[in-house]
C-alpha cells in the first residue's frame, strides 16, 4: 500500500461546505460531536483515507466484517452551510504522519469547496466538572471575535503546550494554505467518554453554521455516564473512610 490512499466513494455538490473534523483525543469529545452530527444528518460517505501512518489494524464490525483503519469524509447537507464532516477511529502513531494526513486531509477538502474550517476536541480540567466552557484558537482575529460572541473563551496559554495532532495542524496548515480555520474545545476531566463537552462543542457549532440538531441522544449518553461516575466516587468514598470530601470527591483517582 502507497504511505497515502484515498479512495473516492461518492462524489456530492455541496453549498459553501465547512469541514467539520473529529477524530479521537481527549474525552473523545470531538469525535462524539461529529458522530452525533453523522447520526442527526441524512450524510453521504464520499471519500476513505488510508495510510501506513494509522496504527496496523482493522476495524471489525458488528456483523464480523473486518475493514483496514482509515479515517471518512462525510457530505452532509444542513438547512444552513453544508458539512464536510471527517472522523475516524485513530489518529496518526508519529509527528510526520499527523502532518502528512493532515495534509491529505485539507486536499480532499480543498475539492470540495471548503475554504473554512472547524476542528473540534476536548482541553484536560483533571476534575470533574459541571459547567462546560468551550475554549477556542482561531487563525484571523475577526474569527476570535465571532467566536467570543458565541460564547467562546479564549485564555492565553490554554491549552498547555498547544493543540497537538490533527485538530492543531488543521489551523497552522490551513492558514498556510488561506483557510479560515478555527479548533472548538469543550473542558472535559480527561478520564472519561464526555458527551456533555461535546454537547457544548455542537451548541457552539450549529450557531456558527446556523443548522440545528436534536441533542436527546448526547443526553442520555451523558446520564449513563453520570451513573459510573457515581458509581466511581462512591467507591473511592468506601476505599477512604476517614478523608473528608470536597464536594463528594470531584477528582478521580
Amino acid at each position: 500500500m502507497d504511505e497515502l490512499d484515498i479512495e473516492s466513494v461518492a462524489d456530492a455538490e455541496l453549498d459553501d461546505p465547512v469541514l467539520v473534523e473529529g477524530l479521537p483525543g481527549v474525552g473523545h469529545v470531538g469525535k462524539l460531536a461529529a458522530e452525533h452530527l453523522l447520526d442527526e444528518f441524512d450524510g453521504t460517505l464520499v471519500r476513505r483515507v488510508y495510510s501506513e501512518h494509522f496504527p496496523p489494524q482493522v476495524e471489525v464490525g458488528g456483523d464480523g466484517v473486518a475493514e483496514l483503519t482509515s479515517a471518512e469524509f462525510h457530505a452532509v447537507e444542513t438547512e444552513g452551510r453544508d458539512l464536510l464532516v471527517l472522523t475516524g477511529d485513530n489518529q496518526a502513531q508519529s509527528n510526520e504522519g499527523h502532518y502528512r494526513l493532515t495534509d491529505a486531509f485539507l486536499d480532499v477538502a480543498e475539492d470540495f469547496g471548503v475554504e473554512a474550517v472547524y476542528a473540534l476536541g476536548g482541553v484536560p480540567t483533571g476534575e470533574l466538572i459541571e459547567e462546560y466552557d468551550v475554549l477556542g484558537a482561531a487563525t484571523a482575529e475577526s474569527l476570535v471575535e465571532d467566536l467570543e460572541d458565541a460564547g467562546v473563551d479564549f485564555r492565553e496559554d490554554e491549552p498547555a503546550g498547544g493543540i497537538v495532532g490533527v485538530s492543531g495542524l488543521l489551523l497552522g496548515l490551513g492558514e498556510r494554505r488561506g483557510v479560515d480555520a478555527a479548533c472548538l474545545m469543550g473542558e472535559t476531566s480527561g478520564y472519561l467518554v464526555d458527551p456533555k463537552s461535546a454537547q457544548a462543542v455542537l451548541e457552539i457549532l450549529q450557531d456558527q453554521l446556523d443548522f440545528e440538531v436534536d441533542f436527546a441522544d448526547l443526553e442520555d449518553r451523558a446520564e449513563e455516564m453520570e451513573e459510573v461516575i457515581g458509581k466511581i466516587q462512591e467507591m473511592e468514598q468506601q476505599q477512604q473512610p476517614n478523608v473528608p470530601s470536597d464536594d463528594d470527591l470531584r477528582y478521580i483517582g
